[in-house]
């Protein structure tokens, strides 16, 4: 039990009594003989039990975020601003959590999720993370949403020995177990899905004039890194045109234009959901065709592409590690029937369409997971031990093959993709379960 005086279960009288009698007692001399024997080693025995309750009670108090009946949670999720559709994913995780609250919890302890909103806001973020850790004394920071937010917490993170749990972004500097050993993955690295992409181009379109349009940050770097990789150097000449947009742009009008007409006939859209809308739409009133291919984040048939037009986004070609809700052929699956259940009591009313309530679902079980494992030791350091020892986990709704794994020197989870083209309102997916940036 967390005791929030700061104070030994006895009081100082006890202590200084107990004290000034081992005092009293001269050097080298035998103690004297007390007239109630039996009292006398009775009292030594509480004093001394007494400062062993202490010590132990002061033990417990040194983990930060836990008690006896709790386990607190930080996160930070743009609930405002640009990047807004993402708070869906900290809503469904707050919803999972109070799901397994009602059940009992996690060995007997509540999880107690705070989540503030940082706008996507690099300083905001900072700022949010902070007040969480020294103010609010959170265990551990969970799925903070963005690489940008994530990088510029991540120092002070790290420098605090705070566990930085499943972090929501894919960029590859942000996971270096040397240099950032507090830091925890999860989704596959951008850099990977991109070899990816650059792999498939050239294998089945080897003559394409391909136009990128990525975010001017890490995370539109990484991508194109990784396109570029997959690629290669002759491939490398295929790409005939670049443009770059900033998060706070209102449209990105200008920049598809521009790709159109450098005379591309494949696009590789590295945009976050918002922008991906804008895109699809923007191609269909242009009339450009060209093959499409999108990034894995920005697939939601509800948030993306149902907005933009679902006749405009026929064809778009993706990768996937979790299950699409949309997709008839999950319809009866037993984990996609727990979702739903899941979905309609704790979430109701929510888009079961969009992708996100499956992401948050997933992450969620994740981090369940990592605490489950952690028993009754939920020291931030065990905590860590944990997170790097997931054993090939099959999480409720990845899809079938892919599973999560790490170790001391590997901290991305999921690291398996499969490709995935858009028909009607359903992904497809095709070709094999591939392993994160070798396409096969």
């Amino acid at each position: 039990m967390q005791n929030s005086n700061n104070q030994t279960p006895f009081g100082e009288s006890e202590i200084a009594f107990a004290e000034g009698t081992r005092k009293k007692i001269p050097s080298g001399s035998r103690p004297a003989k007390t007239k109630y024997p039996r009292l006398s080693k009775w009292l030594t025995a509480a004093v001394l039990g007494g400062l062993s309750l202490s010590n132990a009670w002061a033990q417990k108090t040194q983990v930060p975020g836990v008690t006896d009946t709790e386990i607190r949670i930080g996160n930070t999720a743009p609930y405002s601003g640009p990047g807004s559709a993402y708070s869906t994913i900290a809503k469904v995780e707050a919803a999972y959590f109070k799901m397994i609250n009602d059940s009992g919890g996690i060995n007997g302890r509540k999880i107690n999720f705070i989540s503030y909103d940082d706008s996507l806001s690099p300083p905001k973020t900072v700022e949010q993370t902070r007040k969480l850790v020294e103010s609010d004394e959170v265990l551990a920071m969970f799925n903070t949403i963005g690489t940008a937010a994530n990088l510029a917490a991540q120092r002070y993170l790290n420098a605090k020995q705070v566990p930085q749990l499943l972090v929501g972004g894919g960029a590859t500097n942000l996971v270096d177990p040397k240099k950032y050993p507090w830091t925890l993955g999860w989704q596959p690295t951008y850099y990977s899905e991109g070899v990816i992409y650059g792999k498939h181009i050239l294998a089945n379109f080897p003559n394409a004039k391909i136009a990128v349009l990525s975010q001017n940050d890490d995370f539109g770097k990484d991508y194109l890194s990784g396109l570029k990789q997959g690629l290669g150097e002759k491939g490398q000449s295929m790409i005939v045109s670049e443009a770059t947009y900033e998060p706070s742009d209102p449209t990105i009008d200008s920049q598809v234009l521009k790709l159109k007409a450098a005379g591309a006939d494949v696009l590789m859209n590295i945009t976050t959901p918002k922008f991906a809308s804008q895109v699809i739409k923007k191609i269909a009133e242009i009339g450009w065709k060209p093959t499409h291919y999108l990034i894995n984040i920005s697939v939601s048939v509800g948030a993306v592409m149902k907005p933009a037009g679902i006749e405009n986004s026929q064809g778009i070609l993706s990768t996937a590690y979790l299950m699409e809700s949309t997709d008839a052929r999950w319809k009866d699956h037993p984990d996609m029937k727990a979702w739903v259940a899941f979905m309609d009591k704790y979430v109701p009313g929510a888009n079961k369409a969009d992708s996100m309530n499956v992401y948050g679902y997933v992450t969620a079980q994740a981090l369940v997971q990592i605490l489950s494992q952690s028993g009754d030791d939920l020291s931030r350091a065990n905590v860590m031990k944990q997170a790097a020892s997931l054993n090939r986990v099959p999480f409720k709704l990845m899809l079938p093959g892919i599973v999560a794994n790490t170790t001391p020197t590997d901290l991305y989870p999921i690291q398996q993709l499969q490709m995935m083209r858009l028909k009607g309102e359903q992904w497809e997916l095709f070709g094999p379960v591939i392993s994160s940036g070798v396409a096969q």
